[in-house]
């Protein structure tokens, strides 16, 4: 794989792929392929200062443990605000000490989370693939039982996301789901997600990228969703090779169209390297992979119907290949070609920027730091092989002073925002399958466009301010937040605001009780024009500051300071939780 080809060699690989495709293509990177070349190498990171990185200007800058456990985690608690505070003397030291608590995942218990599955009636997170697939493909049952594991992985990541102790692993496996996007509703990967996320993406979301890789190549999932089960050199499928290296490694920025690959100029960072991948690396890619399949009960192989990967060699092409500037011997041993493609790219420093620049993008902003992007990708590119590359890397990104500073650059998406409130809001209530009031929340959910895993294309959902800064985005999530405020489930309130006001506020003041609701649910006051338009909302007719609300819910249309008084303070509540403030990170 690494020995270079010699010009004999060369002059046969350029006959053989001209006779295959009938044209190699243009000799030099169009217009639009330069332009993205440039913007991936963008100026040398010794003198690029880093940008500005601004709030916005209403906002109040947030204490730093807020701010960093609303990156970090599915939102600051009581609870995790004492736990970080409690980690140093100064709050790089805090950072840096939950930073390393953290990345040692296997050693915080997290088994009060599984319990809390388990007592909610989930039956399919803990089947192997095998039983996944006797139980929920082989009999061809009907569509409930079928698409059941889909379900409970969906719905369990809620569950993580609201009670694991485990909170940087949980976003960082979130993160590799929209990185590794497989649409978790598809009728033929559903049935077997468990898998995927069990098996595949949470064992390595701090491992190694190259491992990762090959599992999700040969998962069950994957396999179906990207059509490479069927990938065959009688009839090959490109479709699991282009977002192979359009989404998961290099991405579209390095992707030069339709050029001869013999003319691809060298990546600037490693000249044993190409700058960017063309179609005929697309096609030579797939031709890599063809063999690669599921145990199916295809025609050709009715007695192997178990679901696990499958290589089938009489499926495969085994002749030359050349991608990605090197070649590929023919007849190779079984896996090679496919495991000879994914270490050129796992090694690629391409690959290494594009990953650390959606690192980046998910913890410190939109608009991610050349420097910090290089710094990232040396040390990922570095560690290309290390069984704790994933780790190293977040850790280099966190402990930043770009990560430091950042504020109010990131919003919450809607998964993030529900989350984040049921957190903060002490919610013990547990999303199960089947049941009146889950499945009204996952309807409720789809609505603001961010169920988990339901993003219909391979891309995965975006990760930026502006692809959910739509009003339809905003007004679903505010629903969803408002109705979580109000919901019971039994008789028991989803969000026991009642409950916690009643045990933390002595005297219900209008001024204490906003007071109270905005430092629990942001960590600090907001901004003084909107705490007075919610002490003013909770006091209406009375004095905010004397006026002690009544613990009641009567009727009392011509005294509104007595008026619903419950629903009003759950309403109030439902505001700090829309508010700006709220909903940035």
């Amino acid at each position: 794989m690494t020995r270079s080809i010699t010009a004999s060699e060369q002059a046969a690989i350029r006959a053989r792929l001209q006779d295959r495709y009938g044209t190699l293509g243009r000799s030099t990177p169009s217009k639009a392929a330069r332009a993205k070349l440039e913007a991936t190498r963008g100026p040398a990171p010794d003198v690029q200062a880093s940008p500005m990185l601004v709030s916005p200007l209403d906002l109040p800058r947030p204490p730093f443990v807020v701010r960093a456990l609303a990156s970090l985690s599915y939102g600051a608690t009581a609870q995790s605000i004492s736990e970080f505070n409690a980690l140093g003397t100064t709050d790089i030291q805090r950072l840096a000490n939950y930073v390393d608590w953290q990345l040692d995942w296997a050693n915080i218990d997290d088994s009060a989370v599984e319990t809390r599955l388990l007592n909610a009636g989930y039956t399919t997170l803990g089947k192997s693939l095998t039983q996944l697939w006797a139980d929920h493909v082989k009999p061809n049952p009907v569509y409930e039982v079928r698409m059941r594991p889909a379900w409970e992985a969906q719905r369990a990541a809620l569950v993580r996301a609201v009670h694991s102790k485990r909170q940087l692993r949980e976003v960082m496996v979130n993160f590799w789901h929209d990185h590794f996007n497989v649409t978790a509703s598809d009728y033929d990967a559903g049935p077997v997600y468990v898998h995927y996320q069990r098996d595949v993406l949470r064992p390595h979301a701090f491992g190694n990228f190259r491992a990762m890789l090959e599992e999700v190549a040969k998962s069950t999932s994957m396999l179906y969703y990207l059509d490479n089960a069927s990938n065959t050199r009688a009839g090959p499928n490109e479709n699991f090779a282009r977002e192979l290296l359009e989404l998961h490694t290099l991405g579209a920025e390095h992707y030069l169209g339709f050029m001869d690959p013999f003319q691809v100029p060298p990546d600037a960072e490693d000249p044993t390297y190409p700058a960017g991948y063309t179609d005929i690396d697309v096609y030579e890619t797939a031709s890599a992979f063809t063999g690669w399949s599921i145990k199916n009960g295809h025609w050709q192989y009715p007695t192997e119907n178990d679901g696990n990967f499958v290589y089938r060699q009489a499926w495969h092409d085994a002749g030359p290949k050349f991608l990605l500037g090197r070649m590929l011997y023919p007849e190779q041993p079984a896996l090679k070609d496919g495991r000879d493609v994914l270490d050129r790219l796992a090694s690629h420093p391409g690959v290494a920027r594009f990953i650390c620049k959606k690192l980046i993008r998910r913890f410190v902003s939109d608009t991610p730091s050349p420097t910090l992007v290089a710094s990232a990708a040396a040390i990922f590119r570095q560690n290309w092989r290390s069984p704790d590359q994933i780790a190293l890397t977040v850790r280099h990104i966190v402990l930043s002073s770009a990560f430091a500073q950042a504020w109010g650059m990131k919003s919450r998406r809607p998964f993030e925002a529900v989350a984040a409130a049921m957190r903060t809001l002490g919610s013990d209530w547990t999303i199960a399958v089947g049941t009146p009031k889950s499945d009204e929340f996952a309807w409720r959910m789809g609505f603001t466009g961010h169920a988990p895993y339901e993003w219909p294309a391979p891309n995965g959902y975006p990760d930026t301010q502006a692809a959910w800064s739509g009003s339809g985005s905003y007004a679903m999530t505010w629903k969803i937040l408002n109705w979580i405020t109000e919901a019971q489930d039994g008789g028991v309130p989803m969000a026991p605001i009642l409950a916690t006001t009643r045990s933390k506020v002595p005297s219900w003041t209008p001024t204490k009780l906003v007071d109270f609701w905005c430092k629990r649910i942001l960590g600090y006051l907001p901004t003084a024009a909107r705490r007075q338009t919610l002490i003013a909302f909770m006091a209406q007719n009375g004095d905010p500051l004397s006026y002690v609300v009544t613990d009641t819910n009567t009727w009392a249309a011509n005294d509104l300071k007595r008026h619903y008084n419950q629903d009003r303070l759950r309403s109030m509540v439902s505001l700090i939780l829309m508010s700006p403030e709220f909903l940035s990170r």
